[in-house]
């Protein structure tokens, strides 16, 4: 949806409109988003796309299961199909399915999405070098680094709960014409074959790290800075080895393979080797340097922190003309 709006931004506008943000979820689980836009936007139009910005979901009704979890249809070698468990019916095949909104007199979609509001109060221009362009940029950018839900962490029993029925629900629904969820709706998935067992879905939408949303978190146009999101990352780990200063590089399992010429030599192991620790040992090591990298980590930049409010800083927001 955010990158629609943008697009219908571009069309409005007339010129290629150049973005940098991040989507993050609210406490209450909304995916909520933080852009920077090169370039002067009316507020009224800003307002207008965000309006006229939806998405519509052509797919076969899944508001009400016909099927259980616990009782789904089962797969008939002769027929090759999913079939109902009492009766031997074969269930509507997808094309079937597609076939039947086409052909309906007043074809409705499964699901509408819409952009939601935009607070004009959060609609402002920033220009380099002013109190207030700083503070806007680490906003914007803030949850470049982090994990979706680790925005909204629970801290209550109800929006434990909370969480829990969202995830429960989505752990049944279809996310993709190949869902093995559809056949809870009484259709065969789209090139059905043998194993689908609906309610174990790996698709991310079904995940708890991501809750329903399975879109790319960050976005940013190529002509922004003329960096693809793997150079972002590389650059966060640069910043991450600079900060640090070779702190890290002592520990084991510090160097990734992605360092070549490190004193690390990386080759398969078999189950009966006797130099390979057992597994629980393993995750309990990783557990323990995960642990002593983020508190590394964490001394490193308050120590960098103070030594940075000593000596002149430089605007990030350098060649900003306005966001």
């Amino acid at each position: 949806m955010t990158l629609k709006h943008i697009g219908g931004l571009r069309r409005a506008v007339g010129w290629k409109v150049q973005y940098a943000g991040a989507v993050e979820l609210q406490r209450r689980l909304a995916p909520h988003a933080h852009f920077a836009v090169r370039g002067t936007v009316p507020r009224k139009l800003c307002r207008q796309v965000a309006e006229a910005t939806y998405h519509q979901v052509w797919w076969p009704p899944f508001d009400t299961a016909v099927y259980t979890v616990d009782n789904p249809p089962v797969w008939a070698a002769d027929r090759r199909s999913y079939v109902d468990s009492k009766t031997r019916e074969p269930l509507r095949t997808w094309a079937q399915a597609i076939d039947a909104i086409e052909q309906a007199e007043a074809p409705v979609p499964a699901h509408v999405v819409r952009l939601g509001h935009i607070d004009p109060r959060e609609i402002k221009g920033v220009e380099p070098g002013t109190r207030d362009a700083e503070r806007t940029i680490r906003y914007v950018t803030k949850y470049v680094t982090k994990d979706l839900v680790e925005h909204a962490r629970t801290r209550s029993e109800a929006q434990r709960a909370h969480a829990e029925r969202l995830h429960a629900e989505l752990a049944v629904l279809p996310c993709s014409a190949t869902c093995a969820n559809w056949l809870l709706y009484g259709v065969q998935p789209d090139h059905a074959r043998k194993g689908l067992v609906p309610g174990r879905c790996q698709g991310r939408v079904h995940q708890r790290r991501t809750l329903g949303f399975t879109g790319r978190r960050v976005l940013v146009s190529r002509q922004w800075s003329q960096k693809t999101l793997a150079d972002y990352r590389a650059d966060g780990r640069a910043w991450v080895r600079a900060i640090l200063a070779g702190g890290v590089g002592d520990h084991d399992q510090a160097v990734t393979d992605d360092e070549p010429g490190s004193r690390y030599v990386f080759e398969p192991v078999r189950p009966d080797d006797p130099d390979v620790p057992p597994y629980q040992l393993r995750i309990l090591r990783a557990i323990s340097a995960r642990i002593r990298w983020k508190d590394e980590l964490a001394a490193a930049r308050a120590r960098h922190d103070a030594a940075s409010r000593s000596s002149p800083q430089v605007s990030a927001t350098a060649g900003l003309a306005a966001a």
